[in-house]
C-alpha cells in the first residue's frame, strides 16, 4: 500500500524528507506546507530538486488541514518556548493525521499530565497517533543506550555524550539564534529561565526521562549542569562570523535523578569548528553504561560517498528515522505513542 504524506515545512531537515517522500516508492506526497512566501505556489519537486509532483506548497493551514492524509512529517525550525507549534500539532492530529515530529514530543507526559492531556485529547479527537523521533532525540538514548543496558545485571549510570560542530551549517538563524554562537557568554542565559535554555530543556529532559521509562525506574527530577566556552580566536563560519571572546560552543548538560543519585546524564555539546579547546577531535556520540558489566559504545556518522549533494549525513540519518517508521505509526492505535523496546535492564520485574 501507499502511505499518503503531507511534509510540514522545508528547512535542511525537512527539506531531506520531503526529498525521501518523493523518491520513496511506498510514499505518496498529498501536501506539502512552507512558512515562506518565496516557496509558496511552487511545486514540491522544485522545492526538493526533484521532478514535478503536481503538488504545490502552500502557507494556508487550513488546506493542509483539509487534505485526506495517513501521516504529517512536521519538521518546522525549533524555536523558543518549547510548546511554540503545540497548536498545530494538535490541530493536525484532531483532523485524523498521525503526526511524527524531528523536534522532539518524544515522551511529552514529563512536562505533566495536562501538557500531554492536550496531546491526548487531539489524538483521541482524530484518532490519530503522535511520533517524536530523529537522532538525539529519538534514537541513540531512546533506542542504543537502553538497548545496551539489557546485557547488565546491575546498572550504575548511563552517560550519554553528543557532540556536532555546528560551523557548517548555512541557517544564520538557526546557528546564532537556537544554538547561541556568537552571543556574549556572560549574558547568554543558561537558567531554566533563559529562551535557548527552555527550548533545549524542554527538548531533552524528554529524553532523559524517556530513557529512565524504559528501564522502569522512578524519575524524581532532571537537573542542568550548563556552560559555555567562548572563541579563543576570530571564527568564520559557513552561517557568519563569531569574534574572538564571543560564544562559540554550548556545553549543555542534563542529569537524571533517581534515588537521589544522578543515573542518567546526557551532555550535548554545539561547536564551531575543531580549533576550540578539547575538541580537535571528537566522536558524535559516547555511550558510556557502568554497572556489571560496563558498556562503551562510539558511534560516528558516515558521510555519504560518490554524492555531490550538499545534505549531510544527519540530515539523512533524520530523514531515515522518519520514513522507516511511517508504518508501524499509522498502524499504532490513538494517543502518544511509544515503540516497544526489546529487554532493557529493569531493576525489577514487577
Amino acid at each position: 500500500m501507499k502511505y499518503r504524506v503531507i511534509q510540514w515545512a522545508t528547512g535542511s531537515m525537512g527539506k531531506t524528507c520531503l526529498r525521501a517522500v518523493i523518491d520513496h516508492p511506498d510514499l505518496e506526497l498529498v501536501g506539502l506546507f512552507v512558512y515562506s512566501e518565496q516557496k509558496a505556489g511552487r511545486d514540491a519537486g522544485d522545492i526538493a530538486r526533484r521532478s514535478p509532483t503536481g503538488v504545490i506548497a502552500t502557507r494556508n493551514r487550513e488546506e493542509i488541514l483539509a487534505l485526506e492524509a495517513d501521516v504529517v512529517i512536521h519538521a518546522p525550525r525549533i524555536q523558543p518556548p518549547y510548546h511554540h507549534h503545540n497548536r498545530d500539532m494538535c490541530r493536525l492530529l484532531a483532523s485524523g493525521k498521525n503526526l511524527i515530529s524531528i523536534n522532539g514530543h518524544v515522551y511529552p507526559t514529563y512536562h505533566g499530565s495536562a501538557y500531554a492531556a492536550a496531546f491526548e485529547q487531539a489524538c483521541r479527537q482524530g484518532n490519530a497517533t503522535l511520533f517524536g523521533t530523529g537522532l538525539n532525540p529519538g534514537f541513540v538514548a531512546e533506542k542504543i543506550a537502553s538497548a545496551a543496558s539489557g546485557i547488565c545485571t546491575q546498572l550504575e549510570s548511563i552517560t550519554i555524550r553528543e557532540v556536532f560542530d555546528v560551523s557548517g551549517a548555512p541557517d544564520h538563524d538557526y546557528v546564532f539564534n537556537v544554538c547561541g554562537m556568537g552571543s556574549d557568554p556572560e549574558r547568554m542565559d543558561l537558567s531554566t529561565s533563559g529562551p535557548v535554555a527552555e527550548l533545549m530543556t524542554g527538548m531533552y529532559a524528554e529524553v532523559v526521562a524517556l530513557l529512565a521509562y524504559r528501564l522502569g525506574m522512578e524519575l524524581e527530577r532532571v537537573e542542568s549542569d550548563h556552560r559555555v566556552v567562548p572563541a579563543p580566536h576570530d571564527i568564520q563560519a559557513r552561517a557568519g562570523f563569531v569574534p574572538r571572546g564571543r560564544v562559540a560552543a554550548t556545553e549543555w548538560c542534563w542529569h537524571g535523578i533517581i534515588n537521589g543519585q544522578r543515573l542518567i546524564t546526557l551532555s550535548v555539546n554545539w561547536i564551531m569548528g575543531t580549533t576550540l579547546p578539547g575538541y580537535s577531535t571528537y566522536d558524535h556520540w559516547k555511550i558510556s553504561v557502568r554497572g556489571r558489566p560496563g558498556i562503551d559504545i562510539t558511534m560516528n556518522l558516515v558521510e555519504p560517498e560518490n554524492t555531490q549533494a550538499l545534505t549531510r549525513s544527519e540530515q539523512y540519518a533524520v530523514a531515515g528515522s522518519v520514513i522507516n517508521a511511517i508504518p508501524e505509526v499509522c498502524a499504532a492505535p490513538a494517543g502518544i505513542y511509544i515503540p516497544p523496546l526489546c529487554a532493557p535492564f529493569r531493576p525489577r520485574f514487577s
